[in-house]
C-alpha cells in the first residue's frame, strides 16, 4: 500500500507540472472569481442526482440478493465514495461492500461483485454513449482516433459483455474452461483471478432478468448524461460557448483520468484529464486549468459534504474491511 500512495502522489505532482506549466496562475483565480453562481447552483443539484442515480441502480443490482431501502442506499454510497476519493490506493473501494454487509444479511463477498457489475455497466454504457455521439458529432477539428479508438473499446467491452453472459448462463462449462487456464498461471495470481470471477458471478445474479437488465441499462445511461449535463453547467457558469460536445468529450477524458491511481481528491490527473479535453475545442490552457480546478473542487467538496453528513450512521475501519475481504470465503 506504501508504494502505491507513494507512486501515486508522485503522479499527481507530476501531472499537477504538466497542467500548471506555462500558466499565470494569477488568471486562473481572476477566471474562477467570474464564475456564474446560479449555473453552479444547478450543477450541484445535478452532481446530487446523479449520486442518487447511482444508489438506486445498486439497490437494483443488490435486489435478487436482498432489497435495501433506499435511504440506506444513499447513505452508504455517500460515504463509499467519500472513502473512495479521500483513502489512497483504492482501498476505499471495500467501503461501500463492507458498509452494505453491516447493515443486510449480504455478504461482502456478493456485495463486491456487485460493485463490479456497476464498473461493467458503466464502461459499457459509457463507450456506447462515446461511439453514438462521436459518430453523429458534425465535429472536424476532433481528431479521428477518438471515434476509431472508441469504436474498438466499444467491441472489445461488447466482446467482454458476452463472455460474462456465457459465464452465467452457462457457468459451470464456463468454469471448466476457465479452470484449465488458472492451472496454468501462477499459484496467487489463479487464486486472484479465481476469487474475482467469482465475485462476477454473485453481481451478475440479475443478469438472468433481461427486463432487471435492460432497467440497468436506462439507469447507467441516465446516470452518465446526468453527468454531461452538469459538465454543461459548469462550462455554462464559467462563460464558456462550447458545445454539449464539449462535456461528453470531457467526461470521457476525465473517466480515464482519474482511473489512474494518484493523490486523494485525484488531484493532478482531474486537472491535466480536463485540459486534454477542452484543448481539442480550442479552449486557452488558463481558461480550461480554472474550469478544471472548479470542477474538481466542487465535485469533491458536494461528495465530502454528503459522505461527512452520513458518516456517523456508517462507521468503518480500514483495518476490519481488510480483515473482511481476507475472511470473505468464510462469509
Amino acid at each position: 500500500m506504501n508504494k502505491k500512495v507513494i507512486v501515486g502522489i508522485l503522479i499527481s505532482v507530476i501531472m499537477v507540472y504538466l497542467s500548471v506549466r506555462g500558466i499565470n496562475l494569477q488568471d486562473v483565480f481572476r477566471d474562477l472569481k467570474k464564475i456564474q453562481l446560479t449555473y453552479v447552483i444547478f450543477f450541484i443539484l445535478l452532481v446530487i442526482l446523479m449520486q442518487w442515480l447511482r444508489s438506486y441502480r445498486w439497490g437494483i443490482i443488490l435486489q435478487p440478493i436482498e432489497k435495501i431501502d433506499q435511504l440506506s442506499l444513499f447513505s452508504v454510497t455517500s460515504v463509499g465514495f467519500l472513502a473512495i476519493s479521500a483513502i489512497p490506493a483504492r482501498i476505499g473501494e471495500l467501503a461501500r461492500p463492507y458498509l452494505i454487509s453491516k447493515r443486510s444479511s449480504i455478504k461482502m463477498s456478493s456485495a463486491l461483485g456487485t460493485i463490479l457489475v456497476e464498473r461493467v455497466l458503466d464502461i459499457f454504457t459509457i463507450l456506447a454513449i462515446a461511439v453514438i455521439v462521436l459518430s453523429l458529432a458534425d465535429r472536424p477539428d476532433l481528431p479521428s482516433w477518438m471515434i476509431k479508438l472508441s469504436i474498438i473499446f466499444f467491441l472489445l467491452a461488447l466482446a467482454g459483455f458476452c463472455f460474462i453472459l456465457f459465464l452465467i448462463l452457462r457457468r459451470e462449462t464456463a468454469l471448466k474452461f476457465i479452470n484449465i487456464i488458472l492451472n496454468k498461471i501462477p499459484g496467487k495470481l489463479a487464486n486472484k483471478i479465481d476469487e474475482l470471477i467469482h465475485h462476477f458471478i454473485d453481481g451478475f445474479q440479475i443478469i438472468t432478468n433481461i427486463k432487471f437488465l435492460l432497467y440497468l441499462f436506462f439507469l447507467s445511461a441516465l446516470v452518465w448524461l446526468v453527468d454531461v449535463l452538469a459538465i454543461y453547467m459548469l462550462l455554462k457558469a464559467f462563460g464558456f460557448t462550447l458545445p454539449v460536445m464539449a462535456s461528453f468529450v470531457v467526461m470521457i477524458f476525465l473517466l480515464v483520468g482519474i482511473a489512474i491511481p494518484t493523490a486523494p481528491g485525484y488531484i493532478g490527473n482531474w486537472q491535466y484529464a480536463c485540459w486534454l479535453a477542452l484543448d481539442l475545442f480550442h479552449l486557452a490552457k488558463t481558461e480550461a486549468l480554472s474550469f478544471a480546478v472548479g470542477y474538481n473542487f466542487l465535485s469533491m467538496a458536494i461528495v465530502a459534504l454528503l459522505g461527512v453528513a452520513f458518516l456517523p450512521f456508517n462507521k468503518f475501519s480500514i483495518s476490519d474491511m481488510k480483515k473482511q475481504m481476507d475472511y470473505k470465503r468464510e462469509d
